[in-house]
């Protein structure tokens, strides 16, 4: 689908703009499933103040969605209508503080910060060496592995909302659940503080070690792949659902069900972005025949349908 170009009216509305627009940019070069359509304006802020004031300035029927690394993102084919936003270099600090805390900037990824983290000999953040992808996206869906999530290590954050206004969130604020966040969502993290512990770097490295090792027997990590696809329902396992209904190894076009581990989906043969949805639609009727389970997809899909 090709969208009209408004780059050129978004700027003069906004003279005092420092980040990059890009009309058209293609998508599948920026998430990791590398399927999907084009964005029709992908932005790119030079830093906090930046982001706000494109926000204060961007009318408000504009849709406006963020990405982080494009881990845990599927794009539809037609693409995205509106503002794709990518926090960059601007948000791409790590600083370690007094009393074993680690403030970043959202654009960072999650292994960065763990490995900060251990270099410092802060502990309780090693499990970040297990997600793929940024602390944005570690924010808004309360990302954990290996016993642990964000919400038992965050102490604060920072976000602009649709309107540009700066919010300094507490712990409180965020309304963790599940791999939910109950703040806005429309509003944008730009930074993050985490509680660690006094660890030993040695020992804190040997744990990261731990989490590397277990991603690579038991995840397809080096295929084009989402992530988990689907989240756990209570008291079960996507992937033992997935199993028993038969789905392991499915195939939709140049999609299928990761032999590996199978709440993982992959594109193995130029799969488009339907043929990845549909797959994963497929996934979630087979399992609700057999079991009676509804999965509720994890992985967060953007932009509309080719007609």
């Amino acid at each position: 689908m090709t969208f009209p170009d408004i780059t050129a009216a978004l700027r003069a509305a906004m003279p005092e703009l420092r980040g990059r627009m890009t009309a058209g940019a293609v998508m599948a070069d920026i998430t990791w499933f590398r399927a999907g359509g084009p964005a029709q304006v992908l932005f790119s802020p030079q830093d906090e103040a930046d982001l706000a004031y494109f926000l204060q300035r961007a009318p408000s029927d504009l849709p406006v969605f963020v990405i982080g690394l494009g881990s845990n993102v599927l794009v539809r084919d037609g693409g995205v209508r509106g503002v794709v936003i990518r926090l960059g270099r601007g948000f791409g600090e790590t600083v370690i503080e007094p009393n074993h805390r680690v403030r970043t900037g959202t654009a960072v990824p999650d292994v960065k910060v763990a490995r900060a983290a251990a270099e410092a000999g802060i502990s309780g953040l090693a499990f970040y060496r297990g997600i793929p992808g940024s602390i944005g996206g570690a924010l808004r869906m309360n990302a954990g592995a290996h016993g642990s999530e964000t919400k038992d290590c965050l102490i604060g954050a920072r976000a602009v909302d649709r309107q540009g206004t700066i919010h300094v969130l507490g712990l409180a604020d965020m309304g963790f659940t599940y791999r939910h966040c109950g703040v806005p969502a429309d509003w944008i993290f730009t930074e993050a503080t985490f509680q660690g512990k006094p660890g030993d770097p040695a020992e804190i490295q040997q744990q990261m070690q731990e989490v590397a090792e277990y991603r690579e027997a038991n995840q397809p990590i080096k295929e084009r792949t989402g992530g988990s696809t689907f989240k756990n329902p209570p008291g079960n396992s996507s992937w033992k659902l997935i199993d028993a209904a038969g789905c392991r190894g499915l195939r939709v076009g140049g999609a299928k069900v990761s032999e590996m581990h199978c709440n993982f989906l992959i594109n193995d043969q130029g799969a488009s972005g339907e043929e990845i949805e549909r797959l994963g639609e497929t996934v979630r009727g087979r399992v609700q025949a057999h079991s009676g389970i509804e999965l509720e997809w994890e992985i967060i899909r953007l932009g509309e349908r080719l007609l």
